[in-house]
């Protein structure tokens, strides 16, 4: 999922050797904890050099400009939750649905500010990190289709029925990470049930599409 291309985006290729790409990964930690506590427009870029105790030529060498930082910040953050959710292809189905499901919630809890950066978009309506979120969207709801039906590539019956669902995991996550008013491993049950509840109504409207057993209530 290479955005910066798709896109556009002025940012450059991260440069080669193992020291460079270290301080790079270490520029990036350091932006995740910055723009956690403090908006992006409220941060200029004498700012992230002061607070990160570097020149603030060396963050114009790594990613060109504010803009370039705070994506690439993004970026690290989707593809480490992607990562987290889209693993486990050698479970069984069943057990890929509620592992998808454990793993990003754990990322959620884990990484708050950076899940609510992904989730939210950050810096409000920003064309390129709407589009970030929305590949991690189509990420997940391929992971989950391809453990409720075995396949990746739905009609768009399910798929909306999925994203409907997705829609709903993130606003009860952000919810919850605020709140903490539940056990992970509580919050996951009833994510996966709310999932077997929309796998049971694509079945009911689109027969050839059948929910799997684990979905079904008389199981």
């Amino acid at each position: 999922m290479n955005h910066s291309q798709q896109h556009g985006v002025d940012r450059p290729r991260a440069r080669g050797t193992d020291r460079s790409l270290a301080r790079r990964a270490e520029l990036i930690a350091i932006g995740r904890k910055l723009f956690a506590d403090t908006s992006y427009d409220a941060l200029s870029m004498d700012d992230i050099a002061r607070q990160a105790h570097v020149a603030k030529g060396l963050i114009y060498y790594y990613f060109k400009s504010k803009r370039g930082y705070y994506l690439a910040i993004v970026e690290d953050s989707v593809a480490d939750l992607v990562s987290r959710a889209a693993g486990g292809l050698e479970l069984p189905p069943a057990e890929r649905v509620h592992r998808t499901i454990d793993g990003y919630l754990r990322y959620a809890e884990h990484n708050q500010a950076a899940y609510r950066t992904i989730i939210t978009g950050g810096v409000g309506f920003d064309t390129e990190v709407q589009a970030i979120r929305q590949g991690v969207r189509e990420v997940i709801v391929q992971t989950i289709a391809e453990g409720a039906y075995g396949r990746r590539k739905i009609a768009p019956l399910p798929r909306m029925a999925l994203l409907g669902w997705l829609c709903s995991v993130e606003g009860a996550t952000l919810d919850w990470i605020g709140n903490q008013a539940l056990p992970r491993d509580t919050m996951r049950e009833l994510l996966v049930k709310m999932l077997g509840g929309a796998l049971r109504a694509v079945e009911e409207l689109d027969p050839s599409y059948q929910a799997p057993p684990a979905a079904r209530r008389d199981t």
